[in-house]
């Protein structure tokens, strides 16, 4: 393995939607190739992945990709968690993709961001997607810890998280208590789903139809609303051998309460 990518412990359970295509990727770098030609050969996507010279000084990296279909890519970590994700939902990163060329367009400056560029980069970047039932929502919505994790941890049997955000892969490579996700707050979307995320094992159907759901869920609109519920993800029952003691819990500084 080369690029750093040695490092990734993909026995992790936030990494078991990428395992199979991810831990074969990885062990393909090498030193002598740089990592987007490993990627290219490796990975299906929408784009192909280029080197990150090939990004013209100015340009939005965003519409770039937009105008070229191609991803510059560095070696490491992070671009290397960004094409996994572009390989598992072509058409939600497109769509993602689709609304950043929109907003640079309409703003006329690759500078200026605003409320909508800011959220689907915190989506992309840092953006978890929960399939779950009614209570478990309403329970992190509510930032209700002690709720959420301790008295209805039987019921997340029945949920699946999947990370989407490639920063917040890149941060679990080496995992600390306080690494917040920041849900993507779509539950009706994706509710005709529910029944598969009980499944111990995902097919390619969960995965494609959760891509089809969440990228039809996006818009501008939605996204000015900030629709996010953060949660520290190494809460989630069964990820993380420390939260199975109820203290784990106390921890005020990370298991912070709502606003209001």
């Amino acid at each position: 393995m080369a690029h750093g990518l040695e490092v990734i412990d993909w026995s992790a359970a936030w990494l078991a939607h990428l395992r199979d295509k991810g831990e074969f990727a990885a062990q393909q770098a090498n030193e002598n190739t740089p990592l987007h030609e490993t990627l290219n050969q490796c990975l299906t996507s929408p784009v192909h992945f280029v080197s990150q010279s090939s990004l013209p000084s100015g340009v939005a990296y965003e519409r770039f990709i937009f105008d070229t279909h191609q991803c510059p890519t560095r070696d490491g970590l992070h671009d290397f968690f960004n094409a996994l994700y572009w390989d598992l939902f072509p058409i939600t990163k497109t769509r993602l993709n689709q609304l950043q060329a929109e907003q640079i367009a309409q703003l006329d400056s690759v500078k200026q961001r605003g409320a909508v560029r800011d959220a689907m980069t915190l989506l992309d970047e840092n953006g978890a997607l929960l399939i779950a039932p009614p209570e478990l929502w309403e329970t992190l919505i509510a930032m209700d810890w002690q709720r959420l994790f301790i008295t209805l941890r039987p019921l997340w049997q029945q949920a699946r998280l999947v990370p989407f955000g490639h920063a917040l892969l890149e941060k679990l490579v080496n995992p600390r208590k306080p690494i917040t996700a920041h849900v993507y707050i779509a539950q009706n979307a994706i509710k005709n789903i529910a029944f598969q995320a009980i499944n111990t094992t995902a097919t390619d159907d969960f995965y494609s139809n959760l891509d089809v759901y969440i990228a039809t869920d996006l818009s501008a609109e939605k996204l000015a609303s900030k629709p996010f519920a953060p949660l520290p993800i190494l809460g989630v029952p069964n990820w993380w051998g420390a939260n199975e003691d109820p203290q784990f819990y106390d921890d005020e500084a990370v298991f912070r309460k709502r606003r209001v």
